[in-house]
């Protein structure tokens, strides 16, 4: 598991505060602030943000700088990229989209970089064709749950502006809103209920009341980069 780790260390010391003041400011228990202070456990987007809200400060600043600057200069080179002088790409329209662990619970390009981050992937960005949603991103297939339909090594190109259909695979929230479930699915609309299906179909379908459990489409999958062996 791959940690990026953040300024917690160095804050904490400049604001005099011990972990357990962070703990109360946060609501995160001590032992897993000590991992994200060392650097010794990976953190999601949530923790990111109870982190900026106890110090006061934007998700972005509590990358150490060096960090920031490293990936300021690879996203400047990424959204530059050489473009052929072939006529044959001349209309191509050429989006580069960071690419993420985890899936964003409110796409966004300042959003989906910050979990591109927090999940393990900074720096890393793919092309992608023909697509005007400036919240686009790309999902990394990181175990085999999803087989045989997708598999480990494999990005998903997801689109939060592409209008959804029964059928269509998807990118959802769904469950608690304390404790939402996020997973790829197929999802069937009817009139009174969301049917939620698995990939693979090793798993029962789950039946969403309309207007009674929170349910939320993050985006539609729209491509799929497939793991060159």
């Amino acid at each position: 598991m791959v940690s990026t780790k953040l300024r917690v260390r160095e804050l904490l010391r400049e604001r005099r505060w011990t972990t357990k003041v962070l703990s109360e400011k946060t609501g995160m228990s001590e032992s897993y602030l000590t991992h994200i202070k060392n650097g010794t456990r990976r953190w999601n987007e949530d923790a990111l943000r109870k982190l900026a809200g106890a110090f006061e400060m934007e998700p972005i600043e509590l990358f150490a700088h060096r960090r920031q600057q490293k990936t300021t200069e690879n996203a400047a080179a990424a959204v530059n990229p050489v473009v052929s002088s072939d006529p044959a790409y001349a209309n191509l329209k050429i989006r580069i989209v960071p690419v993420t662990g985890e899936i964003p619970s409110y796409p966004s390009e300042y959003n989906n970089q910050v979990v591109q981050m927090a999940s393990g992937y900074k720096g890393v960005f793919v092309p992608i064709f023909d697509c005007e949603d400036p919240n686009v991103f790309c999902y990394a297939v990181e175990d085999s749950s999803l087989l045989p339909t997708f598999t480990k090594g494999d990005q998903l190109i997801i689109s939060p502006e592409v209008w959804t259909r029964s059928g269509d695979v998807v990118a959802v929230e769904y469950g608690s809103t304390e404790n939402p479930t996020k997973a790829i699915v197929r999802v069937n609309f009817m009139d009174e209920f969301v049917i939620l299906e698995s990939i693979n179909h090793k798993k029962s379908p789950i039946v969403l009341v309309r207007g009674k459990d929170m349910f939320r489409i993050i985006g539609k999958v729209l491509h799929r980069y497939q793991k060159m062996m």
